[in-house]
């Protein structure tokens, strides 16, 4: 898929990954001239993205790797090497530093966007664990676990900054959520509009819940007539929430509350180059998905890319 889009990209994502990786130049170009589709190195296997200004930040499941792309014209290159355990959820603060989820390694990392320098790394829990979103807020970063009924809190201190290794606490969930099974549970997360409590989606439910930050309470979003099967990342764009629904390959839209405890679907986004889209930032005006292609065997070669389409 896109095979044209590549023609540039080097297919060397060796073991140092520190060496600069070069995307293909992308062909098809949305309004403005910025690429429709950004490619990925091959064998990336992506599932987080972030955004900052005019770059976009994607993290590997297979290795670890982060990989940095320009949004204006393609080009891109690994710039945080690989750590033999997923990257997966992140965000970017205003201070410049990523916040990586780890998936099945159980922790998180905080990495230095001028450089890719790790500045902190945090072991939140042993197997079976997934953690797997992220979301910053002022005075914390909240991570969620699709293996566990809790939250891990990382707080912040004074001018932002970093805890020491054991400084997180972990949340339990309460009420309305429930674990179910040993698929994958919490996934996605958000503030909500208010910014006073946090919401995230149950994948294997399709349910929206809203958590207390500070108790871990839970109770479901009404949605009437809806449920976010597969629901993975989440987006929230003022009043907007974006439910990327991977399997589905579509994005929910939903008109939410200014408290997040009920929503609308008001909108549903497809695009025939998605291919199990998992996440989703906004930049530049538009959104942008990676491509997980779950249902494709990865192999070393495997092309990967991320999507761009306009907000509804």
């Amino acid at each position: 898929m896109h095979s044209h889009l590549r023609t540039a990209l080097s297919a060397a994502l060796t073991a140092t990954l520190l060496a600069t990786v070069a995307a293909a130049p992308a062909e098809a170009h949305g309004r403005g001239g910025k690429p429709g589709v950004i490619a990925l190195p091959d064998g990336f296997q992506p599932e987080g993205i972030a955004t900052a200004g005019r770059y976009a930040y994607f993290g590997s499941r297979a290795t670890g790797a982060i990989y940095r792309a320009d949004l204006l014209d393609g080009d891109g290159r690994v710039f945080s090497p690989a750590t033999g355990t997923p990257s997966l959820g992140l965000k970017v603060d205003r201070r410049g530093r990523l916040f990586v989820a780890g998936g099945a390694a159980g922790d998180a990392r905080v990495i230095d966007t001028r450089n890719g320098r790790v500045l902190a790394r945090y072991q939140f829990a042993a197997a079976p664990t997934f953690v797997n979103d992220v979301v910053l807020t002022e005075r914390a970063a909240y991570f969620t676990d699709s293996n566990k009924p809790v939250l891990y809190r990382l707080p912040l201190g004074r001018h932002g900054s970093l805890p020491p290794a054991d400084g997180f606490t972990t949340i339990p969930l309460t009420g309305a959520f429930q674990q179910v099974g040993t698929g994958v549970n919490a996934n996605g997360i958000v503030r909500t509009p208010d910014g006073r409590a946090l919401l995230i989606v149950q994948s294997n439910t399709g349910t929206l819940f809203r958590v207390d930050p500070l108790t871990g309470a839970t109770t479901a979003v009404d949605v009437p007539g809806h449920t976010f099967t597969n629901g993975d990342g989440l987006l929230l764009d003022g009043r907007k929430l974006y439910v990327v629904q991977n399997r589905l390959n579509q994005v929910a839209v939903v008109a939410l509350n200014h408290s997040g405890t009920a929503g609308r679907l008001t909108d549903t986004i497809t695009d025939p180059d998605f291919d199990v889209p998992t996440t989703v930032a906004k930049a530049l005006g538009r959104l942008y998905l990676p491509n997980a292609r779950f249902t494709t065997t990865p192999t070393p070669t495997t092309e990967y890319d991320a999507v761009a389409v306009a907000p509804r």
